[in-house]
């Protein structure tokens, strides 16, 4: 784990996962777009909505993942923290017609978003959270689902970088507080690193809400 002050960008306090991604939002907009939406979630295809649905992807970056999605027909809401990564999505996304929030879990307000959502996709986030807002962000996002809606969460496992703020978190832990929430686990796996980083390895979960919180 890597213990890092809340950081500040532009005298704004952000969340303390965000630690690190604004200095490296050029580096990052290039790294991120280097591999697919396909590539990143190949394993779960078969658990995203098929027929058009309403998608919130939580820590969203550049808009990779909420572009790919809103290309299949999806109504997205796109959440990311960090300004400098924000700018570069919406470049990058122009006329994707996703709808950008500046917002960050655990407590996730979504303010003037008051709907559930079909999919909540947390890519790369989740091992930012420490064990409380990991309990908070999961009993948010079962609050933010429809019944049967999944939630897919794919966790880095290795070296925390420099400057990153970061926790050990498996699998397992995921899918039991999914479970004390009332999201039954549908797919647990792990892939490698797509970015060639042999040290680091990613597990992919989907769960899925059996009622209406």
């Amino acid at each position: 784990m890597s213990d890092q002050p809340t950081p500040v960008v532009g005298g704004r306090s952000l969340p303390r996962g965000a630690a690190g991604y604004a200095e490296a939002a050029d580096v990052l907009a290039v790294q991120y777009e280097e591999v697919t939406f396909d590539e990143v979630h190949r394993d779960v295809l078969q658990f995203v909505p098929v027929v058009p649905a309403r998608i919130l992807d939580v820590g969203a970056g550049t808009g990779r993942d909420a572009a790919a999605l809103a290309a299949r027909g999806h109504t997205v809401v796109a959440v990311e923290p960090t300004p400098e990564l924000r700018e570069h999505a919406q470049r990058l996304h122009a006329g994707s017609g996703i709808d950008w929030v500046d917002d960050a879990l655990p407590d996730l307000t979504l303010s003037g978003h008051p709907d559930r959502f079909d999919a909540v996709f947390v890519t790369a986030v989740w091992m930012h959270l420490d064990a409380e807002e990991r309990r908070r962000a999961t009993a948010r996002i079962a609050a933010l689902l429809v019944a049967g809606g999944r939630f897919f969460v794919n966790v880095r496992h290795g070296p925390v970088p420099e400057g990153r703020h970061m926790f050990d978190v498996s699998a397992a832990e995921t899918a039991e507080l999914g479970s004390a929430h009332g999201l039954h686990t549908v797919h647990c796996g792990e892939r490698p690193d797509l970015h060639g980083r042999d040290d680091v390895r990613w597990s992919c979960l989907v769960l899925q809400a059996d009622r209406i919180q």
